[in-house]
């Protein structure tokens, strides 16, 4: 049930394509999809709107930044005129850049509701109107109340690598850190709610010197996790990990401990230390896998002092004297101070998981709504987001090798086995997938552009 799964030939890179035969005047005409009066003229917007002539990706990167900086100074009606550019050439329902550009349209529209200004407000629902008019579809957002059974959790997971190569890399670096130790503490900072975890134990379960004993901890969150979520509290997946567990005759006992990446999860390592000071840590491995999680933990520019809670956390990890830390996360940079920063970041991103679901997701499918829904939701965090509420920090592997080397650890690496895991489980995807090593670490890629590293580290002494 929690066990997880596609394989066309490399397209060419993102901003090849376009959209010939659109132009500012058809837009300003009202387009296909009707027009509505404008408040002022077109020849008003900047000459470097005017002159981008296609419609291609960074054409789109252009116009949302445009109406990005029209937002920020509180010009509503130069914002209102490109929105309606942009209405008409990027319906949600288009292809990949149209849908990743609709996404983004919906972010700033948020954006402009939350920004306290009367004139920007009123902007969003003009806005917001023209985006659910019948002949031009809203752009699906996720429902942060929507709750996704294990079953269907998993078939989320499945459709691309984007979490399954952070499993099979983590799984394999873990097995081999605890080979000899029979009581192995796993330590699950995951966003994907273990379900990471039933492949590891059926490797456990066969070691030819018996099956370890496990013990699971895991964060109990305040309920504002992003999505997907699971529709069963932790309590009962844990008891259902136990139970998988028994049936792969491996023993194992789950705790949950509340705790909140805001203060860089302050609870859940003072109750790893009282866990080390009752149970013991010498005959145990200790192993902290970090999934898509440090993230969201706030860095520096959150306006924490230094070191921020980020970098703290980190050192309170090392201070713990884990066998292995595993860390595997998005390979992007969304810290940057202002939203313009964040959008050209996150748009030189985010067209990724748009374009890889186009290669095998029919248009209209309920999966493909969900998933980018989901997408909407980082997408729509990054842009109308500010102080603890955006979660989505995103820093580059580089940045994060920086942060474990100053906080104590040294690279591990990946073995040949990992690596073979990798491979064959990126063989059961779209051909686009590519596996790459980077020193020691292991980078998932599409079309040759870097998407998520697994890195796996040691306490250096």
């Amino acid at each position: 049930m929690m066990q997880f799964t596609e394989s066309a030939a490399p397209a060419p890179p993102h901003y090849s394509s376009g959209f010939p035969g659109l132009c500012l005047d058809l837009a300003a005409a009202g387009g296909a999809n009707g027009g509505a009066v404008r408040s002022r003229p077109w020849p008003d917007l900047p000459s470097s709107v005017k002159s981008l002539g296609s419609y291609n990706a960074a054409c789109m990167e252009q116009l949302l930044v445009h109406c990005a900086n029209a937002i920020e100074s509180n010009d509503a009606t130069l914002a209102q005129q490109i929105l309606w550019v942009l209405n008409n050439i990027a319906p949600p329902d288009g292809d990949s850049n149209q849908r990743l550009t609709a996404a983004f349209l919906r972010a700033l529209i948020v954006r402009a509701s939350r920004s306290g200004s009367a004139s920007c407000a009123a902007l969003a629902s003009a806005m917001a109107s023209v985006a659910a008019a019948p002949s031009h579809p809203s752009v699906a957002a996720a429902d942060p109340s929507l709750r996704l059974s294990a079953v269907s959790l998993a078939g989320f997971i499945d459709l691309t690598p984007w979490h399954r190569f952070g499993f099979s890399a983590a799984n394999a670096a873990i097995a081999e850190a605890v080979e000899g130790f029979q009581v192995i503490h796993i330590v699950d900072l995951s966003t994907t709610h273990s379900m990471q975890l039933p492949t590891l134990i059926d490797s456990l379960a066969g070691r030819p010197d018996g099956p370890p004993f496990i013990r699971l901890t895991v964060p109990c969150f305040d309920g504002n996790s992003p999505p997907p979520l699971l529709d069963m509290p932790l309590d009962e997946l844990g008891s259902k990990l136990v139970n998988f567990a028994r049936s792969r005759n491996v023993g194992m006992e789950f705790r949950a401990v509340p705790s909140s990446p805001t203060d860089g999860l302050q609870s859940m390592i003072e109750q790893l230390r009282v866990q080390q000071l009752i149970n013991g840590h010498e005959t145990e491995a200790l192993i902290i896998n970090c999934h898509m999680m440090l993230h969201r933990i706030p860095d520096e520019s959150a306006g924490a002092s230094i070191p921020s809670p980020r970098t703290a956390f980190l050192k309170s990890l090392r201070s713990l004297d884990p066998t292995l830390v595993v860390v595997v996360d998005e390979d992007a940079d969304f810290t940057a101070g202002d939203v313009v920063g964040r959008l050209r970041a996150a748009f030189n991103y985010m067209w990724i998981p748009f374009d890889a679901v186009e290669t095998f997701l029919p248009v209209g499918s309920e999966q493909r709504r969900r998933y980018e829904a989901a997408v909407g939701w980082k997408i729509e965090n990054v842009i109308a987001q500010e102080g603890v509420g955006r979660v989505e920090r995103l820093e580059t592997r580089g940045r994060w090798v920086q942060r474990m080397r100053g906080a104590g650890f040294h690279g591990g690496g990946f073995g040949e086995e990992a690596a073979a895991e990798v491979k064959g489980m990126l063989d059961e995807h779209s051909a686009g997938w590519g596996m790459k090593r980077d020193e020691d670490d292991l980078v998932l890629t599409w079309k040759g552009h870097d998407v998520v590293f697994a890195s796996a580290w040691l306490p250096s002494f």
